[in-house]
């Protein structure tokens, strides 16, 4: 796979630092059922790396000592993560709000058909893939029969109450593009997918996020081998927008990886740019227990004009 990362250390971005932590991303491991065309994680069914208990226990501790508000679990499939349910069971005892990174098949998988009863039992806030509401979109993106099977496990939420207006089981949906452009404006899709969904399933869902492809992992070697990563990176640098700097995820979210390693956002990770002490070196959760960071300035490259182009993209959709 090609590597975008030195054509990305080389671009200037404006400097920031980072605000008070309120957010814990945690990548529970790079395993996964799907591999998507997108993935800026490169994640897949023959991917090894798993968070382990010990590691986890310490994603509790900072989250009781540091008063974190939202765990916002990702991976890969963080579900299949074999820790998941007792991370998520006790996250949820100290009041935190729980975030499950959803890719929808993985409802579907055998082993995880009481997945989505969990997750509404814990009051789990979904945040679910569904790059497309047509077949061949999503099945191009993300490979044969996964269109099928998200639709099966949107509708197995719905019947538990996610996605309902009248129930506290929020459902979210994520769009990618499904190639070298921008998201379309987030409002306007999400009108597109509410009425598509329903009109063509009966399918619910609460809201719509729409996240730009970076320029990494997968995606970012596909741009390299197709000749397109100069156009693709001038198409973030003209649309650059400085406003987004005030509202990226990365000033008050700390993203840390299967091993405990921090980061200052996921594709800072995906990329190994550690989040650096003044000192300069790597950090661990170990120093996340006394410390938030705030003032720190924040690892920057040309990847980050992905977050600030046009209506800007962050996890949590446009900025």
């Amino acid at each position: 796979m090609l590597d975008s990362k030195p054509l990305l250390i080389a671009r200037e971005f404006p400097e920031i630092h980072r605000d008070h932590l309120q957010i814990l991303q945690v990548n529970l491991g790079y395993l996964c059922n799907l591999s998507c065309t997108h993935c800026h994680v490169n994640a897949g069914p023959r991917r090894k790396e798993l968070m382990d208990k010990d590691t986890i226990d310490l994603v509790l501790d900072v989250i009781e000592k540091r008063h974190v508000q939202t765990l916002d679990l990702t991976g890969g499939a963080p579900e299949l993560n074999p820790h998941f349910r007792y991370l998520v069971t006790e996250a949820r005892k100290l009041g935190v709000d729980v975030i499950d990174r959803c890719n929808l098949t993985v409802l579907n998988e055998p082993g995880q058909e009481d997945l989505a009863e969990f997750l509404a039992e814990q009051k789990v806030n979904i945040v679910a893939s569904l790059p497309c509401y047509t077949q061949d979109n999503v099945d191009a993106q993300r490979g044969k029969g996964v269109f099928g099977s998200s639709i099966d496990a949107l509708l197995k939420l719905n019947k538990l109450g996610y996605g309902k207006a009248d129930t506290d089981l929020p459902l979210t949906l994520v769009y990618n593009p499904g190639g070298a452009f921008l998201p379309p404006s987030q409002d306007g899709l999400k009108q597109d997918y509410k009425k598509r969904l329903w009109d063509d399933f009966k399918i619910e869902f609460n809201d719509l996020f729409t996240i730009t492809n970076m320029p990494i992992s997968r995606f970012g070697s596909m741009l390299m081998s197709k000749g397109e990563f100069d156009e693709y990176m001038q198409l973030l640098l003209d649309n650059y927008q400085p406003q987004n700097l005030e509202t990226v995820m990365c000033r008050t979210t700390v993203s840390v990886d299967y091993e405990g390693k921090l980061f200052d956002c996921d594709f800072n990770q995906m990329l190994h740019m550690p989040l650096l002490s003044k000192q300069f070196e790597p950090r661990h959760l170990r120093d996340l227990v006394s410390d938030d960071f705030y003032g720190d300035e924040i690892q920057v490259a040309g990847h980050c004009y992905g977050c600030t182009a046009g209506q800007g993209s962050s996890c949590g959709g446009a900025l």
